[in-house]
């Protein structure tokens, strides 16, 4: 569904990613895991289109993404960036800012259709008529999703979802990714920093350091060896009810001056 190959890029001198490759597959979940620095949102931003590439390919449904036009992109590809903002209007009007693509000038009756269908199928039905300003954290992330659903992308970005959530928000937030994602047959990469949380939700792994690729694939690819070159931390690999669990190993604690 979505193929990157030998993807570059740079500030100026300062090579960011260098020779990145790897395939999506729709209606999967795939994480992108790696330390601060190692180029993950950059990754993102290239993808959605923010950023252009210095070198290598995107195909999107085997057609290249610079052939696509900004309206046909942004029906494919929806993008969460890392804080979702709040707006001053109803959860209603702001999930139907995602429709835009769509129309013109005004909503038609099938953009508050599809608009209303997109509430109810995210919890969100009994907010419609709330102020976005008087939400929650993971409410205004659920809101942040239903607007990009309303795009009805077959791509979806997101870029840290779950930082600054309370567990049980971050375990619903996932659920909910992974459902959708599951139902409408969308493709979706996420940047997380949680391990566990990665391997609860999430189908495939893509593992980053300082720019390159370290590795990707299934639940194989998360080993001992992995995280200690990625994270640099010892840890253990423990199944818990035929799930990996990811324990760090204690480390040695900074002296005080």
């Amino acid at each position: 569904m979505l193929s990157v190959n030998q993807l570059s890029f740079g500030y100026g001198k300062k090579q960011v990613l260098q020779d990145i490759s790897f395939n999506l597959q729709a209606g999967e979940l795939t994480a992108v895991l790696g330390m601060n620095g190692a180029g993950k949102s950059t990754l993102l931003k290239i993808i959605s289109g923010l950023l252009k590439p210095s070198a290598g390919e995107l195909l999107l449904e085997d057609k290249s993404l610079h052939k696509f036009s900004k309206k046909q992109l942004a029906c494919k590809i929806g993008y969460l960036p890392q804080n979702v903002l709040s707006m001053d209007c109803t959860v209603f009007e702001a999930v139907l800012i995602g429709r835009k693509p769509y129309f013109s000038s005004h909503p038609a009756k099938e953009d508050l259709q599809e608009t209303a269908s997109i509430l109810q199928l995210t919890g969100l039905a009994d907010f419609a008529d709330q102020q976005m300003l008087h939400l929650s954290g993971g409410e205004l992330q659920r809101v942040a999703i239903a607007r990009t659903l309303a795009q009805k992308p077959s791509l979806l970005l997101m870029d840290e979802p779950i930082n600054h959530l309370d567990i049980r928000s971050q375990l619903d937030i996932m659920a909910l990714v992974r459902q959708l994602a599951v139902r409408f047959n969308i493709t979706v990469l996420i940047v997380m920093h949680d391990l566990n949380i990665a391997l609860r939700f999430c189908d495939n792994f893509i593992l980053m350091g300082e720019g390159r690729l370290y590795a990707s694939g299934g639940r194989e690819v998360i080993t001992t060896d992995a995280i200690a070159d990625i994270y640099r931390l010892q840890a253990v690999l423990h199944n818990q009810n035929g799930l990996p669990l990811v324990i760090p190993c204690p480390v040695n604690e900074p002296s005080v001056l």
